[in-house]
């Protein structure tokens, strides 16, 4: 394949599209109050919980640990506590989100719009809830925002969470692209293993929730993306794709 055939972006949610981080934690600990318990997820326990991919994943690891255990059963998920505080969490974050609370990351906003005017696709590959996809999105890019992406997986679609490449998977699928035809837009160790192993090219816009974690596979890292074109993408998937061909 020649260079410069980027077709489509495909982008994460969480701390890719905006640092949703701080109003996630806020809306657990909310949780928590509202279900009677005396838990409370401090920025740097929060920070080693990132390392589970899924809310009520993230729950169910948080209470493993407390029972001394490593790990928590895939079944706990489905704990009646896990799901109940889970619900109380959505209705939280949404709140926030919409409410303001919560801004796309520089860049982003321009991006998209450029990328639409300028004839490429656009898809989402993520493992968060549909709920929390639209609060973040109607908020920030207005009510019409599901228009502008051709393909959106989400918890639902794609339930084999991050760093399973499903999403990225299905989301290649539905485009009907290869993935040497896409650039990935990650901010997590968790996501870019994802993405690559779906064999994208992914850039990683990191948090600060997620500023040390290895990003050594990343085709580029950068602090946002704010000022970066589609000149300067397009010249990263040709450096990618030359790469690609050199290694074969």
């Amino acid at each position: 394949m020649s260079p410069s055939n980027l077709r489509a972006l495909i982008f994460d949610v969480d701390g890719t599209l905006a640092d949703t981080e701080g109003a996630h934690r806020a809306a657990f600990n909310e949780a928590f109050a509202q279900a009677g318990l005396d838990w409370h997820w401090y920025e740097p326990l929060y920070t080693r919980l990132l390392d589970i991919s899924g809310g009520k994943e993230r729950i169910a690891h948080f209470m493993a640990l407390k029972d001394g255990l490593e790990a928590a059963p895939a079944h706990w998920t489905q704990d009646p506590l896990v799901q109940r505080i889970h619900e109380l969490k959505t209705i939280a974050y949404d709140r926030r989100v919409r409410a303001g609370k919560v801004a796309l990351r520089p860049g982003i906003h321009e991006l998209i719009e450029s990328a639409l005017n300028n004839g490429l696709r656009l898809a989402i590959a993520t493992t968060t809830t549909p709920v929390n996809i639209d609060a973040l999105l109607s908020a920030s890019i207005g009510s019409d925002w599901m228009g502008r992406f051709e393909v959106i997986e989400n918890a639902r679609t794609a339930p084999s969470k991050k760093p399973h490449p499903q999403a990225y998977q299905q989301a290649l699928a539905r485009l009907q692209l290869d993935a040497s035809e896409c650039l990935a837009f990650e901010d997590s160790f968790n996501g870019l293993q994802a993405a690559t192993a779906a064999g994208l090219a992914t850039l990683v816009t990191p948090t600060r929730f997620t500023a040390g974690q290895d990003f050594s596979k990343a085709l580029r890292v950068l602090p946002d993306l704010g000022g970066v074109t589609l000149a300067d993408l397009r010249h990263c998937h040709d450096e990618f794709l030359v790469a690609c061909a050199v290694a074969a």
